[in-house]
């Protein structure tokens, strides 16, 4: 039997500003994907549609594809930076369908954006200090309301990769800073 699931509140104000701050932190790596592949503006229009639905547009479809569009952007990239910034994208899209319920994927909605575009930003430099700076400037950053949303939610798990580790970081930081 599958344990049952517990929901909270979550406004749709709130899913506004995850997906301004996530829109924040994925525009940062856009240009290392706009650079490996200049023709295709998938991931520019994900994050077009998230500031979009973050200035008080509507949750519609169209924003639901923008995103899966950048996320078969980065899968498509042969340059693993270029990859990441994409997912970074397609993940800031996503965050405005974000669940009302405590589930550690639904965190990762998002944690997402800002943790592959650090990870786009590291690989495009070969230097983990990269980042790191950006895991920083992501929590410098983030609106009240991420923070709170995150503490209705699991802590990310300890993984191998140093995605898992740049997810765990950034939870962490964001629960104990605010």
């Amino acid at each position: 039997m599958k344990p049952s699931k517990e929901y909270f509140d979550l406004p749709i104000e709130s899913l506004r500003l995850v997906g301004a701050w996530a829109a924040d932190c994925a525009e940062r790596a856009l240009p290392i994907y706009e650079a490996a592949a200049p023709g295709d503006a998938r991931p520019r229009e994900a994050l077009m549609g998230i500031r979009l639905f973050a200035d008080g547009g509507k949750r519609a479809a169209k924003l639901r594809l923008l995103a899966l569009d950048a996320y078969r952007a980065g899968l498509e990239c042969p340059h693993p930076a270029a990859a990441a910034a994409a997912q970074a994208d397609s993940l800031a899209a996503a965050s405005a369908y974000t669940h009302p319920f405590a589930d550690v994927r639904q965190a990762r909605h998002i944690l997402g954006s800002a943790a592959y575009a650090a990870l786009a930003a590291e690989i495009h430099q070969a230097d983990p200090q990269r980042g790191d700076e950006g895991m920083r400037w992501a929590v410098e950053w983030a609106p009240r309301e991420v923070c709170e949303l995150l503490q209705k939610m699991p802590r990310q798990p300890q993984g191998q990769t140093r995605l898992d580790q740049l997810l765990l970081a950034l939870d962490t930081e964001l629960r104990q800073n605010r």
